[in-house]
């Protein structure tokens, strides 16, 4: 059977006080073992209707009964064939209307196919012809999920099984950057199909951080890719590909990398500036937020997808000691609400022993001026890094998205997040969702932080641009949370501009007004991540592939959100 939790979607009082929340708790992750009640959806009940714990994330065709045969054969009824791809495309579902913008979305994936000997197996970056490929042309492990997710929910699973093995295959290359040998669980950041016209022969040629700019390893595609088998996994309800002797020691040579131990006395992992979706040279090396939440969040599948005995018994061990230790850590030292906000304004400094207070010794002074003001009187964000002396106080979208979805972040302090959003909506969503951080650095700081770097000038690219993508994790998180009226006014503001703007991969400007100087146009992520936006408002129990939730014993009994009516 698949071994997984049931998708995490209760609601709470929007007027939860997150700074009261209790992160000292001791969690018992050892109790996520234990298999969860399946339960069942009708799925022509409107959402408004329905608590979101009572969704179920099973796939059409392993439902029980009628009704599911019914909405089985509707779902066929409700394609249409786009006459310039030859595949189908769903419609909306029952009490939703299609926005014009779905179709041409699906046809511009299709063109983003890439086939490995006759397989598809991927979507490049971006499908524009009008500027120099560079990269663009390859299949990012990253850049894949939001496609693969929009591929799972439409019922077209081989397309992500044939990448999870691809990339699994390339795992296992010997990879070296000049003299230096990295680790055996290193995943690719992408690989692309090489055509021999003389032998007539496809190869794939993959990049562990060789190629990329700056040479970084890429920290973040081993753990999308257990993500990802997860959500693959819970979407089709066959545990066989995960259960497969090589997918199990995949697991376990990723996790291997993470869990080895060292010299570290945090639990988080220590990056180098550049290892994720923040690919160039940004100030967030150290302990960033994106890393740390994806790294909670592949614990956490990992937990449900190996088998806990034989070779992965010591691992599972592990696996529960460490996510003890990091959900402390992160819920304790990354939070940043009203009174914390205010408590650091008051630390003392030098503190000595075990009793400090500011266990980092960080100095009041360093705040910055502008999180005065950005913080709301209810609200509140994890923060970007947290090391010895030093706070980056950046929001960072995608690492409070991960938090949330994952239950890294607690009830109350997902909650807060939300709200944070809402009341900041300008800044972090204003005419194009949504900033992948804020604010942004410039002048002087830029120049040291950045190194001077011109594409990441102020308020572009991922120095405060806003990323159409993110709609996805967005989307998910306001589900999660009974907040989808939050996601359903994100995507109407996308759908003003980004077909007409042909998909661009992310806006310029304080409000993210205008069309990336350097941004790719029909960049495939940016698609998709619509796409998947969209089906999850449709049927939220898409949102079980990639949302956790914690144990229940551990989850105080909340109401339903007073901001769920959309």
């Amino acid at each position: 059977g698949v071994r997984s939790l049931d998708c995490a979607m209760s609601s709470f009082n929007q007027n939860g006080d997150a700074k009261n929340a209790d992160t000292s708790d001791d969690i018992d992750f050892s109790k996520l073992l234990e298999k969860p009640r399946p339960l069942n959806m009708e799925r022509l009940r409107s959402l408004e209707e329905r608590s979101l714990t009572e969704l179920s994330t099973s796939p059409p065709h392993l439902r029980n009964g009628d009704n599911a045969s019914a909405s089985r054969l509707q779902d066929r009824a409700d394609c249409v064939v786009s006459p310039s791809v030859g595949f189908n495309t769903p419609r909306s579902l029952a009490g939703f209307e299609s926005h014009p913008m779905v179709g041409e979305a699906w046809d511009a994936l299709r063109r983003s196919l890439v086939y490995f000997r006759g397989q598809p197996v991927g979507t490049i970056a971006a499908v524009d012809n009008s500027e120099e490929k560079l990269n663009y042309d390859q299949v990012f492990v990253r850049d894949f999920v939001p496609s693969a997710l929009a591929f799972l929910m439409n019922g077209e699973p081989d397309i992500v099984k044939n990448f999870l093995l691809k990339t699994l295959r390339l795992q296992s290359w010997e990879k070296k950057i000049d003299r230096f040998q990295l680790g055996e669980g290193v995943m690719p950041a992408s690989f692309k199909v090489f055509h021999d016209p003389v032998r007539n022969y496809e190869t794939l040629i993959a990049d562990f951080g060789e190629s990329a700019i700056g040479r970084v390893a890429p920290v973040d595609s081993g753990f999308w890719w257990i993500i990802l088998l997860r959500a693959y996994t819970k979407s089709t309800g066959d545990s066989s590909l995960a259960d497969m002797p090589e997918c199990q020691k995949g697991i376990r040579l990723i996790l291997s990398l993470c869990l080895s131990e060292g010299f570290d006395t945090f639990p988080t992992l220590l990056c180098a500036d550049g290892c994720c979706m923040i690919d160039r040279r940004m100030g967030v090396y150290g302990y960033p937020i994106e890393i740390q939440a994806l790294f909670f969040m592949s614990l956490r599948c990992a937990l449900l997808l190996l088998k806990h005995e034989g070779e992965s018994k010591e691992m599972v061990e592990q696996i529960v000691k460490r996510l003890h230790a990091l959900s402390y850590h992160m819920r304790s030292y990354f939070w940043l609400d009203l009174k914390q906000l205010n408590d650091i304004y008051r630390y003392k400094t030098e503190e000595y022993s075990h009793t400090a207070v500011n266990k980092f010794n960080v100095i009041p002074d360093s705040l910055p001026e502008w999180v005065f003001d950005f913080m709301p009187p209810q609200g509140g964000f994890f923060i970007g890094n947290v090391s010895p002396a030093r706070m980056d106080f950046r929001w960072f979208a995608l690492g409070n998205c991960i938090a949330i979805l994952s239950s890294l972040a607690t009830p109350e302090q997902s909650t807060a997040i939300m709200d944070l959003i809402e009341a900041r909506w300008e800044e972090l969503v204003g005419e194009m969702p949504l900033k992948v951080c804020y604010p942004a650095i410039e002048s002087h700081e830029w120049k040291i932080v950045t190194g001077c770097d011109p594409k990441n000038t102020r308020w572009s690219y991922h120095n405060g641009g806003s990323w159409p993508v993110l709609l996805w994790v967005l989307t998910a998180a306001c589900i999660k949370t009974g907040r989808p009226q939050i996601a359903r006014r994100a995507i109407e503001v996308a759908e003003a501009r980004l077909h007409k703007d042909n998909w661009p991969e992310y806006y310029d400007g304080t409000v993210g007004r205008y069309v990336g100087k350097q941004a790719r146009k029909c960049q495939t992520w940016s698609i998709a991540g619509y796409l998947v936006a969209k089906m999850m408002l449709e049927d939220p129990s898409h949102v079980g592939m990639v949302a956790l939730e914690e144990d229940k014993q551990m989850k105080p009994v909340m109401r339903r959100s007073n901001s769920w009516t959309c």
